[in-house]
């Protein structure tokens, strides 16, 4: 069994199309989905955006599971220039599976093998991304890896971390991040983005262009994972 974990649906949704045999189950008050790609049985998970509800659901999850490997999916922000919207990023800091052989698999795709960091918070502005880039080497952000790391090195089970990027230094957020998702309530608040397009009407543009981003970086992350989960 491998286990697929994502912040959130809009990250997995295109993968959930590509299984086979889905069917939804509820163990110690964690919703999973299963389901299959070829003959590998896959299991997906959401653990929610931040620290707080991602190593609460990740401890549900682990009680009383076998998994032969996990794999932690889902969007990063670019902390650098060299990165692009639906680039794949691996990152060898956090995975403990053998990466030659998802780098093998993922070779026809336009992959990065790079250090990830695990932030508190959206970072939108380019002096902050050059800034943490610099204190720490890392090429990306995320919110959920590390905690999903620690996880897995408690229960001994193999993590592979294969991130898609979404936004970058130069192709960033539409609007400010507590306007785009609330962390508190683990969803963006459709009045409060109404409102603040009304607002400012000029980021209505640049909000079409982030759908367009974080769809380009759905599809390269799904035909990533299919490729690698079929092998793995």
């Amino acid at each position: 069994m491998i286990a697929v974990m994502f912040a959130l649906p809009a990250e997995s949704s295109r993968f959930l199309r590509r299984l086979h045999n889905r069917s939804r189950s509820d163990r110690n008050g964690v919703a999973t989905i299963g389901g299959k790609i070829g003959n590998r049985a896959i299991e997906i998970f959401h653990t929610g955006v931040g620290e707080k509800v991602c190593r609460q659901r990740i401890a549900n999850f682990f009680q009383n599971r076998q998994l032969d490997c996990l794999i932690s999916a889902g969007f990063a922000g670019a902390l650098n220039d060299q990165l692009n919207v639906g680039d794949l990023l691996l990152a060898e800091n956090f995975s403990t599976a053998e990466l030659s052989k998802a780098r093998s698999l993922l070779a026809n795709l336009p992959i990065h093998v790079a250090n990830l960091l695990t932030v508190p918070s959206m970072i939108d502005s380019n002096e902050e991304r050059k800034r943490i880039a610099r204190a720490t080497g890392a090429a990306a952000v995320d919110m959920e890896t590390e905690f999903i790391a620690r996880a897995c090195a408690e229960h001994g089970v193999p993590l592979l971390s294969l991130r898609a990027i979404s936004d970058t230094p130069r192709q960033r957020f539409p609007a400010p991040p507590h306007v785009l998702f609330n962390i508190e309530r683990q969803r963006t608040s459709a009045m409060g983005l109404v409102l603040y397009l009304c607002k400012h009407p000029t980021r209505l543009r640049g909000l079409i262009r982030f759908a367009s981003q974080i769809s380009r970086a759905r599809e390269a992350l799904t035909e990533a994972l299919v490729a690698v989960a079929t092998a793995l």
